[in-house]
């Protein structure tokens, strides 16, 4: 029989080269937890640009006769060694790549590999992050070609970047730890040391990350404004302007740093859209505004139903066809296809554009009347239409019947010219002339009594003051200027988006608008038909048109320089009377108030909405992480914050003199 081969085993402290497929992972390593895919990456990538820096450290293997084996257990070393074998499968290096190692069989493996994790210190962050400030400045590298070398994304190594260009003062207020590492990211999203050392100096005791990237944008547009929107980052940046990014939160899009120019880029696709909106409707005027300008003092006139040329109507029967036709082939889909999509889209477009024939404005009306372009919350353009200016009103010829004529009496005799005696008292004269009108005390005196009779008749007859109401409210309401209502009632409109920003782009402001444009389309387009027009309503449609006007003067905006407790407490009973449910108006986002009140309140939000569990695990996001996070929970939820709820009428106690009336005294002195 041959001898057995003996391995021969170097002496400790020597540097030999081993093959890779010859080392093993010590059973002896303290660390237990595994390296991370994302070590391994960065080691494998260190290693293909740089080569092993530091050796490994082995121990030879012994077989049970204690005789080497010829492999070896890495007992420093492990990272480096699964970052080669993770090259061998990329096929970088071959199985048996000869490794540099250090033998030692002098120490215990185990102590020498807890001391080599245990007693090595980290590098300082901000060191880390001026280093590769330097490898950028210095050497020239990239983002792409740094990520390479040390096995991070180019993401990373931007970011890196961006934090080792923050002010030196700052970085090392950072490393003296009066900043946190969340407090220097934010810093790190302006570029100017001077601005970022102003903002610092203006900090009080809220450090807060998003109150300094706050102070920092707060010359800036972010992306996500309307103005960005309508003009679109595209153009903006082809017109020359600048964005600043923030690489550490989610910016969606950045922030426009040239607001001058956004200004301008907007007023002019506005003015172009205004232009455009002339020349193709033929209005006398358009305008072009960032805001609706509510104080116009302009009558509006709103379009009226006519019937589609026998042309367009065959066209919308037959798109409407086509329509019905291709929801019935594929309804069962679950999915469409992109051209079958495209179909729908085609034919819901030409549908919508013959529908919007049904309706037209009087060519007089756009001959003396104009629009208004504005831009919506959503940086869509929306186009107001049917405004006359004062200066373009048609005269009003005096109408009123015996205005300048008298009417003649039961015998067909006329009021002769009156005079006064000692007393007063009015007497006929001697001479009468049947062409004098009466005089203007005797027609006061007439129409006071006629006045008087027609109070008496119409408290006895609601059906009809229910008419007269209407026709007041509806004559002030859709007619400017037109004093053609005789019940002393004036409505006082509240415009409510002067209160709340986008109230008007709601669904609720819009199906709002979209009633009262309703009415006013069929509203007589001379008042002194309005009487009839009312009196003529069904009683359900007349109910209707009371109610609507009567609902336009409510008022229950709460004003903090205001005192109407009265007003407000009339609001809830109203709010319980109609069952006012503001869930179906209104929902809890990040816009509507969830970014708008502070951590603790979006904790009671999600408390509330959906559990105190729920709201433990929020606490310790960051502000807009808990406001977006608060938004998609609260969605399948009803909450609401307490000014929108409507107490139930059993659950309201009623205050001690409420069941008598109140405190008189109380009462007046408020």
């Amino acid at each position: 029989m041959s001898a057995k081969h003996v391995e021969t085993i170097p002496e400790s402290g020597t540097e030999v080269f081993i093959p890779l497929n010859k080392l093993k992972k010590s059973p002896k390593n303290a660390r237990k937890t595994p390296h991370s895919e994302a070590a391994i990456e960065a080691y494998a990538a260190s290693i293909a640009a740089k080569g092993i820096l530091q050796n490994m450290v082995v121990e030879p293997e012994l077989d049970g006769e204690g005789a080497a084996t010829g492999f070896y257990f890495v007992t420093i070393g492990e990272g480096r060694r699964l970052a080669q074998l993770l090259r061998v499968k990329r096929k970088e290096i071959k199985k048996t790549e000869p490794i540099r190692c250090v033998i030692d069989t002098a120490n215990d493996p185990h102590e020498i590999s807890l001391d080599e994790n245990v007693t090595r210190e980290n590098m300082h962050p901000a060191d880390q992050f001026e280093a590769f400030k330097k490898l950028a400045e210095e050497r020239g590298f990239g983002a792409e070609e740094i990520a390479a070398r040390f096995g991070v994304t180019p993401h990373v190594v931007r970011q890196r970047l961006r934090l080792g260009a923050v002010s030196p003062k700052l970085m090392q207020v950072y490393r003296d730890g009066d900043l946190t590492l969340e407090q220097l990211m934010a810093f790190a999203i302006a570029d100017d040391h001077a601005r970022q050392e102003s903002v610092y100096e203006r900090l009080s005791y809220n450090r807060d990350a998003s109150t300094i990237r706050r102070l920092l944008t707060e010359t800036h547009i972010a992306a996500t404004d309307r103005r960005a929107r309508l003009v679109g980052i595209e153009a903006y940046t082809e017109a020359g302007g600048s964005i600043l990014r923030d690489l550490f939160t989610e910016d969606r899009g950045g922030y426009l740093e040239d607001v001058a120019l956004l200004d301008l880029l907007v007023t002019a696709k506005l003015g172009r859209e205004a232009d455009a909106v002339r020349a193709a409707e033929g209005w006398k005027w358009t305008e072009a505004h960032l805001d609706f300008p509510h104080a116009h003092g302009m009558r509006r006139t709103y379009p009226h139903p006519v019937a589609l040329s026998a042309e367009d109507q065959a066209a919308l029967t037959t798109a409407q066809t086509a329509f019905d036709r291709l929801t019935e082939e594929h309804q069962t889909a679950e999915e469409l296809a992109d051209d079958v999509d495209a179909q729908f889209g085609e034919l819901e477009a030409e549908i919508e554009r013959l529908e919007a024939k049904r309706q037209a404005y009087d060519p007089d009306d756009i001959a003396r009347g104009g629009a208004f372009v504005i831009l919506n919350h959503d940086g869509t353009i929306r186009i107001e239409r049917g405004f006359i200016r004062p200066a373009d009103e048609k005269p009003q010829a005096d109408t009123e019947e015996g205005s300048d004529a008298q009417a003649p009496n039961e015998g067909g005799e006329t009021d002769g010219p009156t005079a006064q005696n000692d007393d007063g008292e009015e007497v006929v004269a001697e001479e009468e002339d049947d062409d004098r009108p009466l005089s203007d005390v005797l027609v006061r005196d007439l129409t006071a009594h006629r006045t008087l009779g027609l109070r008496l008749n119409l408290s006895e007859q609601p059906e009809t003051a229910i008419v007269a109401v209407t026709h007041a409210l509806a004559a002030q309401i859709f007619y400017l200027g037109a004093d053609a209502h005789i019940v002393g009632i004036q409505p006082v409109k509240t415009d409510l988006a002067g209160h709340a920003d986008g109230i008007e782009d709601t669904p609720a402001g819009k199906a709002w608008a979209d009633r009262h444009a309703n009415w006013a389309r069929q509203i007589p387009r001379d008042v002194t038909r309005l009487w009839s027009f009312v009196a003529e309503l069904d009683q359900d449609s007349r109910m209707a048109l009371f109610a609507h006007c009567t609902a336009l003067t409510v008022n229950a905006v709460k004003l903090p320089w205001e005192r109407r407790p009265r007003a407000l407490a009339t609001a809830e009973r109203l709010a319980e009377a109609v069952s006012l449910d503001m869930t179906g108006y209104w929902r809890p986002t990040v816009r509507s108030y969830l970014g708008r009140v502070t951590k603790a309140r979006i904790l009671e939000a999600v408390c509330e909405g959906v559990s105190g569990e729920t709201a433990e695990r929020m606490v310790d996001m960051k502000k807009v992480e808990m406001a977006e996070a608060a938004e998609q929970l609260l969605a399948a939820t009803d909450w609401l914050p307490s000014l929108l709820r409507t107490a139930k009428p059993e659950d309201r106690v009623a205050a001690p003199n409420e069941a008598q009336g109140g405190d008189a005294y109380s009462q007046a002195a408020e």
